[in-house]
């Protein structure tokens, strides 16, 4: 487990010091994948490189496996960064193979070379590209170019993997094939994984935990699931279908949020709703996604009939969540 408490990080700008992080606070949970989530120049590189032990903080701990690092003497030192591992972003040594970029950490640390090929071996496999073990950087499209660096931070077995924005400039297939390879990485090795990105569809695919992160502070952090069905949280305005559609005044006699988890989001809820109790519902915003394999629905709905209220109220008693507005909002994902 990575425990931060209260990080302060600043650097020296043109005009002064340039607060980066205040007070930060994280817990990130043994086998799981916590995703960081923040707009550019919001401090989510700034943390990664303080987590992984890169930099040190202005003030705040950062705890290993319970150690406090700033108290760890340099040797100490040396082995917690050794339980971290970082993907890098294109340093593919470009005369080395896959597996021969893979097996880096491995020589560095002078493991034999049986040890080695067999590690290597099932970190090709995790990652599906055991027939390209022979296949230089050059030849490897750039979705496989970054399952490669995945793979070369897996190696040493760290008790935390750390991705700072592992998607980036990735089309959505290879997007797909990376955060897979992070997902079993947690799965069959039991890694511990720590992303840090600007796209929220990546936390919506593979997150257990999830931090907003906004002008160098947590706005809120939580288990992802819970957050999205608080209709007060600001992580469930920033990763749910955003609502930006104003229905005529009038149009309706009464307009709500509407928040489906699970089956709900894909059954027949809503038309069930407006049978029992003769009420016209229509989705007149929002829409659906996946938070995981989770299907997960946020609309705006407009209902019409003398039960509209009965109407709304039985999609709560079966675990929507239902906000209904004084006036129509008009809404947008953060």
């Amino acid at each position: 487990m990575i425990t931060v408490e209260n990080l302060t990080k600043s650097f020296h700008g043109d005009t002064g010091p340039v607060l980066a992080l205040e007070n930060v606070t994280l817990e990130v949970p043994a086998g799981t994948i916590t995703g960081v989530v923040g707009p550019q120049g919001s401090g989510k590189s700034t943390l990664a490189r303080l987590v992984s032990l890169q930099e040190r903080p202005d003030s705040g701990v950062i705890r290993v496996e319970g150690y406090n690092t700033a108290a760890l003497d340099p040797r100490r030192l040396r082995a917690a960064r050794r339980r971290i591992g970082v993907i890098q972003h294109g340093d593919l040594l470009p005369q080395r193979t896959a597996a021969g970029n893979i097996a880096i950490p491995l020589e560095q640390a002078g493991i034999d070379g049986p040890q080695r090929r067999d590690r290597v071996g099932k970190l090709l496999d995790l990652i599906g590209l055991t027939d390209k073990a022979a296949t230089y950087p050059d030849a490897l499209t750039p979705g496989q170019r970054a399952r490669v660096s995945v793979a070369r931070a897996l190696v040493g077995d760290p008790g935390l993997l750390l991705a700072d924005d592992p998607t980036r400039g990735l089309d959505a297939d290879a997007t797909a094939g990376v955060l897979a390879v992070l997902d079993r990485a947690r799965a069959e090795l039991g890694s511990t994984v720590l992303i840090a990105t600007s796209d929220a569809g990546v936390v919506r695919r593979i997150a257990d935990d999830v931090a907003l992160l906004s002008a160098g502070r947590i706005q809120e952090s939580g288990q992802l699931l819970s957050l999205i069905q608080d209709p007060n949280s600001q992580v469930a305005r920033t990763l749910l279908p955003e609502i930006d559609t104003v229905p005529a005044a009038g149009r309706h006699d009464r307009v709500a949020e509407v928040i489906l988890v699970g089956f709900a989001a894909v059954g027949a809820l809503l038309p069930e709703a407006g049978a029992r109790f003769d009420s016209a519902i229509s989705v007149v915003g929002g829409g659906l996604t996946r938070v995981g394999e989770t299907p997960v629905a946020r609309f705006l709905v407009g209902v019409n009939g003398a039960r509209a209220d009965a109407a709304l109220a039985w999609i709560a008693e079966r675990g929507a969540l239902v906000a209904q507005p004084t006036t129509v909002p008009h809404l947008h994902a953060a």
